[in-house]
């Protein structure tokens, strides 16, 4: 089984997530405003967003470092600023 580092943490903020989502289906059964609806609904899609980024940013620091393998001082560069300029996705 393949695992990292921040697994724990991206579990947590999912398990977080599907909280607040039965949260706002219980909000919606019980004809709650959607104004609330709304902002619990944003809460759910930054947390999976975020979890999401999290996974990738750690993908990328580890597993495309195992694949590529040593590289030159230029190419090396180059990866960081890939991987760097990715946390703006």
């Amino acid at each position: 089984m393949h695992t990292h580092q921040t697994y724990p943490a991206i579990i947590k903020r999912l398990r977080r997530a599907a909280g607040h989502l039965n949260s706002v289906i219980q909000m919606i059964e019980d004809g709650r405003p959607c104004l609330e609806l709304a902002q619990q609904l944003q809460a759910v899609e930054k947390a999976v967003q975020k979890a999401k980024k999290t996974l990738i940013q750690d993908h990328l620091d580890h597993c495309l470092d195992e694949v590529v393998g040593p590289l030159a001082r230029d190419q090396r560069e180059a990866m960081a600023e890939f991987k760097e300029i990715t946390r703006y996705l």
